[in-house]
């Protein structure tokens, strides 16, 4: 009778349920308990292996005795998983997954309905009501390994010898930051991996991408964006929440795009700065994080590529007192870099420097910088309007994009200042175009401007594996090299090795440095159009872009190429 009691005592739960039922003896029952207590596995697996029973047959039964239903895992991917209401911490502790929402309800599959433990931390987590679904034992065990793969592979090879800090000193509140750094330490440590990762390999913006069936990371590097890795779908969720809360934006908003900002100190000395825009897309918030190093405002007028008859017009038109200098080129040629190398040329202590951006993407000490916030009414042109009754030097206005704008930036010009400033056109003659059909009036044009830069970014070729490129005469003259330089001309091309991405390594500028002279200064109050400033400027010997490539392409800088890819005739 005592070794009854002793089995009523220690038989409970599920095997007792199994036992009840007739499925097995009470002798196999205390058996795979004890064998669970000591090997430390699921119960159901030691009932399996001690009894005459299958995973299948314990999950019907268990389904039927308790009133719920039986559903097969088989078909169920791991991608589906609702796993932004559950961190995987908590599914890596209980034998529980969830695998649907349907509105309030969060439907979890268990095993083992007796323990309802998960289930309550399940609700309590995810303010939703939880519905249990029974399966089987072997395919729960399975289906949890393949959602904590996504955590796990997130892990792989991640190198825990740096250290990134975000850098809060802009007051903002982070208490919410702090459960989502414990909860989701793996996409924590991610996050930060993916962007060391770029900063190391000298990538100048990431891409976080969220597709139907993929999701994608991709940087951009010496101009070309590449696939860096795919982590899996059922992360892209947390991945840009981590990205979200790191720039202060508001998590809770996925239906408009936001922008904001990181700073991350690598070291006591450095720090990085990340420019971040989210955009909602079809499949969920595509993050393109910008990386703004403010060591490229100190790497000097030498180390942007310019030619010395180029440099020499720049460092002029930066020793004039007063005129305005303007930088024309796509997004991300380096306009902001060639406007930031002069500024702090002319950044000393006697000298008034004040900047309107949107947003101030390099931050220079001695340097006045506004971020415009239109909403609020602080455009680029009240900005201008403020800086003119602060005693400035020297003004650079972030872009000029409509007449307001670029009238006050012309008067200061024509009063005493310097003035720098973009506008997007495609080389320096269309730029006084582009202001005429402003409503900028030509006369205002052609006595303010004193200088237009056009530029490009090229990738330079790799100086370890670079090859002559044996190129027929008349191809080299169709693509616009001169006779005459032909016989000691050398071409050379990509070829790839450990050291370069592909060939290349690096970047330099293509410039055309368009000085106004007096001529073209009659040509514009004449009334001329682009295509008779080119003309005049071709009559000057100055250089367009086409020309300065196949500078660097004589000088072995570049391959034909590349020049190509950036420049046309």
């Amino acid at each position: 009778m005592s070794d009854n009691t002793d089995q009523e005592v220690t038989l409970s739960g599920l095997a007792r349920q199994l036992v009840n039922q007739g499925l097995i003896s009470e002798e196999a029952a205390l058996e795979a308990l004890k064998h669970s207590q000591d090997q430390k596995q699921p119960v159901i697996n030691s009932l399996v292996e001690y009894g005459d029973v299958t995973h299948r047959t314990i999950a019907q039964a268990v389904a039927a005795d308790f009133g719920l239903p039986c559903y097969d895992l088989s078909g169920l991917e791991p991608t589906s998983i609702p796993v932004d209401l559950i961190s995987e911490d908590l599914i890596g502790k209980f034998n529980a997954v969830p695998i649907a929402r349907r509105g309030t309800k969060l439907f979890v599959a268990i095993s083992d309905p007796t323990n309802s433990e998960p289930l309550d931390k399940y609700k309590f987590t995810s303010g939703l009501s939880v519905e249990a679904v029974v399966v089987e034992e072997d395919k729960l065990q399975d289906l949890k390994s393949r959602v904590l793969e996504g955590n796990s592979a997130l892990s792989e090879g991640l190198d825990d010898s740096f250290d990134l800090e975000v850098d809060g000193s802009d007051g903002a509140n982070d208490s919410d930051d702090d459960s989502t750094e414990l909860d989701e330490t793996p996409v924590v440590r991610f996050v930060n991996k993916v962007l060391l990762d770029a900063i190391k390999r000298g990538a100048s913006d990431i891409h976080v991408e969220p597709y139907e069936k993929v999701f994608r990371i991709r940087f951009r590097i010496d101009g070309i964006l590449q696939e860096v890795v795919n982590p899996p779908l059922n992360m892209a969720t947390r991945l840009t929440a981590r990205l979200k809360v790191m720039s202060r934006m508001d998590i809770s908003e996925k239906r408009v795009p936001q922008d904001g900002r990181i700073k991350l100190k690598i070291s006591k000395t450095k720090a990085i700065d990340f420019r971040v825009n989210t955009c909602p897309t079809l499949f969920g918030e595509k993050t393109v994080l910008r990386i703004l190093d403010p060591s490229s405002a100190q790497l000097g007028i030498d180390a942007l590529g310019y030619e010395p008859e180029q440099k020499k017009l720049y460092m002029d038109a930066l020793a004039s007192p007063y005129g305005m200098i303007l930088v024309t080129g796509p997004t991300g040629s380096g306009k902001t870099v060639s406007l930031y190398t002069g500024l702090n040329i002319l950044n000393q202590p006697d000298t008034n420097i004040s900047t309107a951006e949107d947003p101030a993407e390099i931050n220079l000490a001695g340097i006045n910088q506004v971020n415009v916030n239109p909403k609020a009414g602080l455009t680029f042109a009240e900005a201008l309007k403020a800086f003119l009754r602060q005693d400035p030097d020297i003004i650079m206005v972030g872009e000029i994009r409509d007449l307001e704008t670029a009238s006050i930036a012309i008067k200061a010009a024509q009063t005493g200042h310097m003035v720098m400033s973009t506008l997007h056109t495609n080389d320096a003659p269309q730029t006084l175009g582009r202001l005429i059909n402003m409503g900028v009036p030509p006369f205002n044009i052609a006595t303010a401007v004193s200088l237009i830069i056009a530029q490009r970014l090229a990738r330079r070729l790799c100086d370890a594996c670079k090859v002559e490129d044996e190129l027929p005469n008349d191809v080299l003259i169709s693509e616009g090299f001169e006779e005459d330089q032909l016989d000691d001309l050398v071409v050379y091309k990509a070829v790839g090795c450990k050291k370069c991405n592909g060939g290349y390594k690096g970047r330099t500028g293509i410039y055309q440095v368009m000085k106004i002279s007096e001529d073209i200064g009659k040509l514009i109050m004449a009334g001329g159009n682009a295509i008779d400033i080119a003309a005049q400027a071709k009559k000057e010997k100055i250089p367009d872009l086409r020309e300065s490539a196949l500078m660097k392409v004589r000088a072995g800088l570049l391959s034909l190429e590349e020049a190509n890819r950036v420049t046309k005739d």
